[in-house]
């Protein structure tokens, strides 16, 4: 391992994945691929690749930059939607290189009007209604307002998309919001058609909306979490569960992390550990420093929390995480040493390290854990 640490990714697992999400939602529904925030920690030039080799030819990005990155990681064509940022000074090239967006207010639109206009060429879009989530989207007066728009530009401007976004399907107490949500939608449908508007894709699900609401499928689903292996919510998996027979998780993790042992120190009972005073050794202890910190993705709030394995066995995170280290507990483990493998995230012999480890410890989202891990790590894919 030439870097601190190395992350990994399991070409089996995204496999299996898009095979089971593309059974259970069904051949009729495209799946947009969500890789935004570096494809959810896991790089966006290392997981393109594999998921269009596994018949992904739809993407959903936050950035204009992002849909550059994935455009450059592709072999063979593919859809990219950019459902947030795109600067006005790249709006230009987004409309060049055929990418679709996102349309949440008319001042885009506008823009992006005057820019084809320029082009003599067709912006690609996705209407994006306000149904109740209150983020981004068009509100009534201004959903008018686009169809005019539209219909006074159609050598400009193509409707590829109408979509919105639903406030928390994840979460049974979110029911009634999400079926208003549903039912405003369906009705600003009827009115863009009505204005002879038809829209390739209608969209509006997530992950957990796809499998709470299989209704809310419609002709395209945005999934992000579950392609990486994780469910949305508990509540979504055990609703998955229910009278399956088969109680077994369907969905593989891509991704593992590891380091390797930088030092090991013995310590003497009574002396204290990393910076501060809120670890003290109650014995003589062997520690061993790794290369990792909060600088590299290891969260700060699992000081005295968090565990790794080395040689098969758990060993625990103790004293303050650093900046660019975390010390661990080996006085367990015999014949550890320098250059020895430590996983983070992952198997190690028998035991696991999930990502929901750091997720019930730390108090943050699986989303939060694998966002935050750096593009710098370097990353390896792992075909067997």
């Amino acid at each position: 391992m030439q870097e601190s640490s190395l992350i990994t990714l399991k070409e089996k697992s995204v496999e299996n994945n898009i095979n089971f999400l593309k059974k259970k939602i069904g051949k009729k529904v495209k799946i947009s691929a969500v890789v935004k925030a570096n494809a959810y920690g896991h790089g966006i030039e290392h997981i393109v690749p594999l998921f269009e080799k596994h018949g992904i030819d739809h993407y959903s990005v936050f950035y204009y930059h992002e849909a550059v990155r994935v455009s450059e990681s592709l072999s063979g064509e593919a859809a990219i939607m950019i459902m947030g940022w795109i600067a006005d000074n790249d709006m230009r090239n987004t409309i060049q290189k055929g990418f679709e967006f996102y349309i949440f207010n008319v001042e885009r639109l506008k823009t992006a009007l005057e820019i084809a206009q320029q082009l003599g060429i067709r912006a690609k879009i996705h209407l994006e209604a306000e149904t109740g989530m209150n983020r981004t989207g068009l509100n009534l007066d201004e959903f008018n307002e686009a169809i005019r728009i539209i219909k006074d530009n159609p050598d400009y401007i193509e409707v590829v998309g109408f979509c919105t976004h639903l406030a928390g399907a994840e979460s049974i107490s979110n029911h009634y919001r999400i079926q208003k949500q549903l039912k405003k939608y369906f009705k600003l449908l009827d009115v863009l058609e009505s204005n002879e508007i038809k829209p390739k894709f209608k969209h509006v699900a997530n992950s957990a909306a796809a499998f709470v609401y299989p209704a809310s499928r419609l002709d395209l689903v945005r999934i992000g979490i579950m392609i990486y292996g994780f469910w949305s919510s508990t509540e979504t998996f055990i609703q998955y569960l229910d009278n399956k027979v088969n109680k077994n998780d369907p969905l593989d993790r891509i991704l593992g992390w590891k380091t390797q042992i930088m030092a090991t120190k013995k310590i003497k009972a009574g002396e204290f550990v990393s910076y501060g005073i809120s670890y003290l050794a109650q014995n003589d202890i062997v520690t061993a420093v790794l290369p990792i910190g909060y600088a590299g993705g290891y969260i700060r709030s699992l000081s005295n929390k968090g565990q790794v394995l080395l040689h098969g066995q758990f060993c625990r995170v103790i004293g303050v995480v650093n900046m660019n280290m975390i010390i661990i507990d080996i006085t367990h483990i015999s014949g550890a040493a320098i250059g020895d493998e430590v996983v983070i995230i992952g198997r190690q012999g028998d035991l696991e390290i999930k990502v929901g480890a750091f997720s019930d410890i730390s108090n943050k989202l699986n989303y939060e854990v694998l966002a935050n891990l750096p593009p710098n790590i370097d990353r390896k894919i792992l075909s067997i």
